[in-house]
């Protein structure tokens, strides 16, 4: 279906065309597994398996940096710029690609996303030195965030609205199964043949997910209109994110007296590019992310609210390993629990949701998060205390991340879904980075206890701001209407703004 402003030839005529142009092209799915009933089973399926990956590789590495320094003979300070460096360019790149797939195809930067992500493993597999290693890092991080940007809007268009909030619940699974199973695969992978072992084991998963992303996801249908990318915003939302994050990582790491100064600073640059982009953004003919549709108020209190749930599960994740005195499977097997219980309980958000509506859901799963918490804060991360409390969080996480999730995507755009979906995952990537620096200062600082009540407390906090996000955000009956919130904001913010072509885009939008 051509986009609504677009006349079907116009839109066709605006493809590319000629024998040079078929990498631009996304190609399409077999007929047989298009008309399968289970074409948009099968879809989700791809779409996880690149969830998977960039989680899992968020995670996995940790374990090898004391080997890489060994090996490399570098510092412990270059040492963690091997996960550093991931983090900071998969965050920070992330919308933007989110926005650049919405003009060239969801599907064609999902393909070139796990081409790029399995060329990159490979490099760091071979890398000879830490300068061509973290050259591959920041590739395979570029890859991974093709994949992310493009993961819930390639399921938001492609599964029916009843299915989308269970359909987000599997692709939240496998998130929580690539962070939660890296720390237990990279120490089984050191054990059998070193830390080069660690990237050998992505090209595999790569390469299927290649092979599944051509035959199994669809082309993208409803595009933004082709034009000029917002450089200026790039420029300033880059460094605006990575200030955050070195803000959050030298706070945890650093000490003495440089510590504040250095911390200040980066805070600083942070705020500061933070506001030009704003500024930039609510000022561009064609903004990389539209403030008119994340501002809006149930949207970004849902944002806030998604990025404190993604602090509580990555701060569980550090302190458990830091606390307990059992062995590494012992723990790993442990941590297990979150996946699983968030896999048992994301199919049945979907029910919950039509009965109660979005804001029930996610307000009693946080709750149900921030019990599980004080029951660990109580109780210790031992198997009697810890397998009960961890599946209670792990149910609360597994309701509450898809149910958000549909509920910010149902008021979105089919034409604008890959924005919202880099944006969603962006503030995913904040509340991780926060989530690792918040639990290591309040582990060192107070131990166990202080970093799971602290943990609660932001899983109640999480819980009021789904709380005031309002009762539902469910899309209009009549999309082309411009009925629905979204709708209305952005006909109030953009309206007197934009030239007529902009004001004909806007009032059209589904």
């Amino acid at each position: 279906m051509p986009h609504p402003d677009l006349g079907r030839r116009e839109w066709r005529d605006r493809r590319p065309l000629g024998a040079a142009s078929a990498l631009l092209r996304e190609p399409a799915r077999p007929a047989r597994v298009r008309e399968s009933p289970a074409a948009s089973v099968l879809a989700v399926g791809a779409v996880c398996i690149g969830s998977f990956l960039g989680q899992l590789d968020a995670s996995i590495v940790t374990v090898a940096l004391g080997e890489i320094r060994a090996d490399l003979g570098i510092s412990v300070g270059l040492a963690t710029w091997v996960s550093l460096a991931y983090l900071v360019t998969l965050v920070a790149s992330i919308a933007a690609l989110g926005r650049l797939a919405d003009m060239a195809g969801r599907k064609l930067l999902s393909l070139y996303g796990f081409a790029l992500f399995t060329l990159a493993s490979a490099g760091a597999a071979l890398a000879p030195g830490v300068g061509i290693l973290l050259a591959c890092r920041v590739a395979q991080a570029l890859g991974a965030a093709m994949l992310q940007a493009n993961s819930v809007a390639l399921i938001a268009t492609t599964v029916r609205p009843q299915r989308l909030t269970a359909a987000l619940g599997a692709q939240g699974a496998a998130q929580a199964f690539g962070l939660s199973l890296g720390p237990l695969a990279g120490g089984l992978l050191l054990e059998l043949g070193g830390w080069r072992w660690i990237f050998w084991a992505h090209i595999p998963a790569g390469l299927l997910g290649l092979v599944l992303g051509v035959l199994l996801l669809p082309r993208t249908h409803q595009r933004a209109p082709r034009a000029p990318f917002d450089w200026p915003g790039l420029g300033l939302l880059v460094p605006a994110v990575s200030a955050v994050l070195l803000a959050l990582s030298a706070a945890a790491s650093l000490s003495g007296p440089v510590a504040a100064p250095a911390v200040a600073a980066l805070v600083l640059v942070a705020v500061l590019c933070a506001v030009l982009f704003a500024r930039r953004e609510a000022r561009a003919d064609h903004p990389m992310v539209d403030l008119a549709v994340v501002g809006c108020r149930g949207i970004g209190l849902r944002l806030l609210a998604g990025a404190l749930s993604f602090l509580v599960l990555f701060g569980l994740l550090l302190t458990i390993p830091q606390h307990s005195e059992a062995s590494a499977l012992a723990v790993g097997l442990l941590l297990a629990v979150l996946p699983v219980s968030i896999g048992l309980a994301a199919p049945v958000a979907s029910t919950l949701v039509t009965r109660f509506g979005a804001r029930a859901v996610t307000v009693g799963a946080m709750l149900c998060v921030a019990a599980g918490l004080l029951l660990l804060a109580a109780g210790g991360s031992g198997p009697a205390v810890g397998l009960p409390a961890l599946m209670l969080v792990g149910c609360g996480l597994g309701l509450f991340t898809p149910s958000n999730n549909a509920a910010i995507m149902s008021v979105v755009p089919a034409w604008q879904s890959g924005m919202a979906s880099g944006v969603v995952n962006m503030t995913r990537g904040l509340g991780t980075a926060l989530g690792v620096s918040v639990s290591a200062l309040a582990y060192a600082a107070g131990g166990f206890r202080t970093t799971m009540v602290l943990l609660a407390v932001a899983g109640l906090v999480a819980a009021g701001l789904a709380a005031s996000a309002g009762a539902s955000t469910s899309a209009p009956a009549d999309a082309d209407a411009g009925a629905g919130p979204v709708a209305r904001v952005v006909r109030r913010g953009r309206a007197g703004q934009r030239g007529p072509r902009q004001r004909e885009n806007i009032r059209a939008a589904p």
